[in-house]
């Protein structure tokens, strides 16, 4: 229960458990002797029932805890209890009742320790340090706590949504890959069909006819098969290293200078949102080359921690109007990125520039275990 619930070692929480004995026995009445025992005991059994609990329940035992803690201190000058206490409120989900609990236990928390240095309780005159140590758990703990189970939470969310988003791509991946296998084979197949059957029955009639139509069913057969392995060769997917390579000697063939800044090995960029950025990027590369008249070519890579930039600039015609942007691929580009959440932006100064950025998905590796 305490490596989950608080995150540090059971042996280290023994010497808390030690430490009130010490100081109760310290006192010479058999009578409050039997009253700290009694406190004790209570505490730690709440304690537990405020971890197995549920609703209300919690509150009302942390509630108690708060009050015995509190009555140790004035009685006992036994301070440490407020330690339990700050780092069970960091693991509470409900933030009005972190924001309460912290508040009314830090109250009481200062309250005692001014208490007891008025009085002049030799206890807390002793041990100072120890006092002023606890005074900065009670205030620190509970808050450093939440927030870590607050990004625990939202580190799950995200692992859940880029799961989520993972089970969308194979689903929209599947069902291009049976838009594409109707749309290749569905027709070619058809016409095979019907043009073997013509051929069944003009083969007594005209052989000569009956030839060409297998000749032709011949051909179909061999372009659907063409099809088919480009299909299967996209599907693979693209890395941007290797479309880089081609875009090389795609421009020049077309004598346009070619020009790469920065690394098209990318680190922290998921498998699918690369092979969308590598075909966006040879769609502009091809818009260079036949509408641009460009003479140059610049590609721009940029890797942030958060996203990736990337730049396809020329210095060619340009666009005279942007708002009216209809063809060229753009509007495919466009929606490509949205699928991965990303963006398209194009200027049109000095020749054209595309912009396309794309968040980076990546986990964190947890330094900790959580709470």
């Amino acid at each position: 229960m305490f490596l989950k619930n608080t995150g540090l070692s059971p042996y280290v929480w023994v010497v808390f458990y030690i430490l009130p004995f010490y100081f109760i026995f310290k006192s010479q009445s058999p009578y409050q002797t039997a009253i700290g025992i009694s406190m004790i005991v209570v505490f730690f059994v709440c304690y537990v029932l405020s971890f197995i609990s549920r609703g209300w329940l919690v509150y009302f035992w942390t509630t108690i805890q708060i009050a015995i803690s509190l009555g140790m201190s004035l009685l006992y000058g036994y301070i440490y209890f407020s330690l339990f206490l700050a780092f069970f409120i960091g693991n509470l989900k409900n933030k009005v009742a972190f924001i309460t609990l912290y508040t009314i236990h830090l109250i009481s928390t200062l309250f005692t320790i001014n208490y007891g240095f008025i009085t002049k309780n030799p206890v807390f005159i002793t041990q100072l340090p120890f006092v002023f140590l606890s005074l900065i758990a009670v205030i620190l703990l509970p808050v450093s706590t939440y927030n870590k189970n607050k990004e625990d939470k939202l580190q799950g969310q995200l692992e859940d949504a880029n799961k989520r988003i993972e089970e969308l791509a194979k689903l929209e991946e599947r069902q291009r890959i049976a838009r594409d296998l109707h749309d290749t084979l569905g027709q070619k197949l058809s016409l095979i069909g019907l043009k073997s059957d013509l051929a069944r029955r003009l083969i007594a009639k005209d052989p000569s006819q009956a030839q060409l139509e297998l000749r032709d069913v011949q051909q179909t057969a061999r372009i659907a098969l063409k099809e088919v392995r480009e299909l299967v060769t996209e599907m693979r997917g693209t890395k941007l290293e290797d479309e880089i390579f081609r875009i090389e000697q795609i421009l020049q063939v077309a004598q346009i200078n070619f020009k790469l800044i920065g690394d098209s090995h990318l680190f922290n960029t998921s498998l699918i949102a690369e092979n969308v950025v590598s075909m966006c990027i040879k769609e502009a590369v091809n818009n260079v080359v036949k509408h641009s008249n460009a003479t140059t070519c610049t590609i721009t890579i940029e890797q942030l921690e958060t996203e990736l930039f990337v730049k396809v600039a020329d210095n060619g015609i340009g666009i005279k109007d942007l708002g009216t942007i209809r063809g060229n691929g753009l509007q495919g580009m466009k929606e490509r990125l949205e699928f991965v959440n990303g963006s398209l932006d194009i200027q049109s100064e000095d020749g054209t520039t595309i912009i396309i950025k794309v968040p980076n998905i990546f986990k964190q590796i947890d330094q900790e275990v959580g709470v």
